[in-house]
This record gives structure tokens, sequence and C-alpha cells, in this order.
């Protein structure tokens, strides 16, 4: 029997997404929080009540009713920044918001997925930041480019097929991971909120669709979290590490949006100057190539920026 190609996966549902965005976000607040006063010691649903929100918004309960049960056709700019204001969503949940209740038109046809490449200028300053370990990220948090301060804190993507060099990957499904991270819930939980941001803009992205596939399968944690609807832009902050070779490293890092290319970002770690992790960092340059972290995803080496 000849193998047969496996069926493209599904595109994710807007209307379910809308709906259960919103649901979980008002089931978030309470009357007090809103300044409502609140009746009665039992409440059948956790949160507010539709008619709360409504109420809050300025707009009929039947019209918020219709919009959280998915239908956000013809739903104005004005609406949904009432209902914004009204659950206390951040930037990133409010334009999440929108994505999913007006998204961008486009084409019926589909287009080809597009190779996600790096500039070779992005290249080139990744390979001058000596000492600072510093990669670039594109669709899904794939991981396209690094230099070798990020193989020697991270391991060397390189032994990787490409399919598998994604971060939700990696933070879910490899264990070593999860060792490195010391608080790896808050890495597994800022990971999951930026794929259901990526969501609600691509959500016919057929690779998008795949990987969440994958991960709910594999991973408890994974599916749980996807379940909240929690979304998060990237940012900056602070990473506490447990390297295998060199302890504790205590890391800044910042995420930079490039400009001409919106999903794709730099994102750098630093330590703090005089620092015992920034001794630990000069002590990995020094190692070089025998810094690797054999005990996370094979031997250290460099990533696409030598190759190319």
């Amino acid at each position: 029997m000849d193998d047969q190609p496996e069926p493209a996966p599904e595109p994710l549902d807007r209307r379910a997404e809308l709906s259960e965005f919103l649901r979980t976000r008002r089931a978030k607040l309470r009357p007090g929080d809103v300044g409502l006063p609140e009746f009665g010691r039992h409440r059948r649903v956790p949160g507010l009540r539709r008619e709360e929100l409504a109420q809050l918004a300025g707009v009929s309960v039947a019209y918020y009713t219709r919009l959280e049960q998915g239908n956000g056709r013809n739903v104005s700019a004005e609406v949904l920044d009432a209902i914004a204001r009204a659950l206390r969503l951040t930037d990133a949940e409010s334009a999440h918001l929108t994505h999913l209740a007006k998204p961008a038109r486009h084409k019926k046809k589909r287009r080809p997925a597009r190779v996600q490449r790096v500039r070779k200028g992005l290249l080139y300053l990744l390979d001058s930041m000596d000492g600072i370990p510093a990669y670039v990220t594109g669709a899904r948090s794939d991981v396209l480019a690094w230099n070798a301060m990020a193989a020697a804190v991270f391991g060397d993507w390189g032994a990787l097929p490409p399919a598998e060099r994604n971060w939700a990957r990696l933070v879910f499904l490899s264990p070593a991971y999860r060792d490195l991270f010391v608080n790896w819930d808050s890495k597994a939980s800022d990971m999951v909120s930026y794929l259901r941001l990526y969501a609600g803009c691509h959500p016919d992205d057929p690779e998008l669709s795949a990987l969440v596939g994958e991960l709910s399968v594999k991973s408890d944690e994974f599916r749980r979290l996807w379940a909240t609807h929690n979304v998060k832009e990237k940012g900056h902050g602070v990473k506490l590490l447990r390297h295998p070779l060199v302890g504790e490293l205590t890391l800044s890092y910042e995420t930079l949006k490039l400009p001409d290319d919106e999903e794709q970002h730099l994102v750098t770690y630093h330590a703090e100057p005089g620092s015992e992790s920034a001794q630990s960092l000069r002590l990995l340059a020094s190692w070089g190539a025998d810094a690797g972290l054999t005990d996370v995803i094979g031997d250290a080496g460099r990533g696409p920026a030598d190759e190319r």
C-alpha cells in the first residue's frame, strides 16, 4: 500500500478563538474590580456576567452576546475599544481582540509558505556581538540564526533539523530546557502567550496549526496554558538560568522587532557589569566551542551565521 500524504492541519477557528478569548477575559474580572456592586454571595459563573460587561461597555446585552458567540461581523472599532476598556485589556490583548473580531482581508487562494530568511547584515551583526548571546527568531518563534555565545548558553541549535529549531518545541518537549530555565513555568507561559498573539494574526498558518496540534498531544502543560487564551507581546526582562557548566546565570534580555520584517525579532542577553554572571559569560566565551551544552541538544557549534 502506497504511503498517503498526511492531510493538511485544519486552520484555527477564528470565531471560536474570539468567543473563548472574550469569555476567559470576562471570567477574570469580578464586579468589585470594575466598580460594580456585588450582589449575592453565590454567582453561577466566575467573573463578570455578560449583562454587567455590556453595561460597562455601553452596548446591549444581545449585541455583546452575539460578539462573545464569535460573531464579530460589522463590529466597529469604537465598540471594540469600549469592550477592551471594560475588560481592562492590555495593549497586546486589545490588538489581539481586534485581529480576531476584524481580521485583515486576504485573498481566498492561500499563498505558499514564505521562506524565512535573515539579512546578511544581521548575520554579520550577530557574529560581531562578542560576549553577547544573541539570536533571531521568526514566525512561530522559529530560531533562524544565532551566534557562538547563544550556542554556548542555550545549546547548538545547528545540531537539530531546521523544523525542530523552535522555542515552543524546545521549551515543552526537551527535558534539558526545563532544567535550564530556573523559572520554567514563567518561560512556558510567556511562550504560549506569544503563540496565542501570533495565532490571532495568522490563524490560517498550517505550520502553526501543526505545531499547536503536536504540542497539545505531547504536553499537558502546553494544553493547559493554551486553553487560558492569555496573550503577551515579546519584550524585555530577566531570566535566571541553571547552566550545566558555569552554574546559575542571571541575564537581562531585550527583544527588538526588526523594521523590515514584523515577524522577526533580535533577542540579546547580557549580564550586569562586574557580576558573577558577567564573569561566567566571559568564561564561556573563552572556552569557545568547548562550552557547548552537550546535555541540552548536542555539541557546541556556530549557527547559520557561520554557514552563510
